[in-house]
C-alpha cells in the first residue's frame, strides 16, 4: 500500500478549491449552453382571481398559451353537487391536479364558460376549453376534444 501526503499552506489550498470550483462551474456552463438556448421553465399559472368579464376570461386563458375565439361557444350556470359519488373522483383528481379544490364549492351555483380553441398544438378542430367560474374566481377547468375518440386534460398546454 502507498500513501502519499502533502502539506499545503492554507493560502494554496482555498486558491486550488476557488480554481476547482471555477472549472467545474465553466463546465456546467457549457454543458448547459447559453441561458437564452435552454427552454424557458414553465410559467406560473395565472391569477384565478378577478376574472370578471369576457376579456378577463380570454387572458386568463392566453395565460396558459390559448387562443380561443373572442365570444364563448355556450355559458350556463351548474350546481355543484353536495354529495360527490365514485362518478366524480377522476374530474375531482384532474382538478385537483391544477390546485383547483372543487369539493371547496359543493353546494354553490358556478358559471361554466366553454371557448373553442385556435392553436391546440396538434393542429385538431373543434378541442374545446372549459372554465368553472365562482364569484370572479376560476374554481375548475378543463381542455377536452368532442370526438368519440377525444381526450380530457388540465388547462396547461401539453
Amino acid at each position: 500500500m502507498l500513501i502519499v501526503t502533502a502539506k499545503l499552506p492554507r493560502r494554496k489550498l482555498a486558491v486550488s478549491v476557488a480554481a476547482a470550483a471555477l472549472v467545474f462551474c465553466a463546465a456546467l456552463a457549457l454543458v448547459l449552453g447559453p441561458p437564452a438556448a435552454r427552454p424557458a421553465a414553465a410559467s406560473a399559472a395565472p391569477s384565478p382571481k378577478g376574472v370578471k368579464s369576457n376579456a378577463d376570461r380570454v387572458a386568463y386563458l392566453s395565460g396558459y398559451g390559448w387562443q380561443v375565439r373572442e365570444e364563448p361557444s355556450a355559458s350556463e350556470e351548474l350546481l355543484i353537487p353536495e354529495e360527490m359519488d365514485e362518478s366524480y373522483q377522476d374530474y375531482l383528481a384532474l382538478q385537483s391536479s391544477q390546485g383547483f379544490d372543487l369539493a371547496r364549492y359543493a353546494g354553490k351555483r358556478v358559471k361554466r364558460y366553454t371557448y373553442e380553441i385556435t392553436n391546440y398544438p396538434t393542429g385538431e378542430q373543434g378541442v374545446l376549453v372549459n372554465l368553472l367560474i365562482y364569484k370572479n374566481t376560476v374554481i375548475g377547468g378543463e381542455v377536452l376534444s368532442p370526438q368519440p375518440d377525444g381526450f380530457l386534460h388540465g388547462l396547461a398546454m401539453p
